[in-house]
């Protein structure tokens, strides 16, 4: 009878845990950030690659 209530303790504890852990909120989901802009090309660049944007 003993070794049964030693054993629940520690049971009914990570039950509350793991409880507690499925109601906790997820936290929210990170902003939208745009990528950068493309740079610009300089001269030479665009004269070797033939590329203008």
């Amino acid at each position: 009878m003993k070794s049964q209530k030693k054993h629940a303790l520690p049971l009914l504890a990570s039950l509350l845990a793991l409880s507690l852990a499925a109601c906790a909120t997820q936290p929210p989901p990170p902003p939208d950030i745009p990528p950068p802009p493309k740079r610009k090309l300089d001269a030479k660049t665009q004269l070797e690659t033939g590329r203008t944007y």
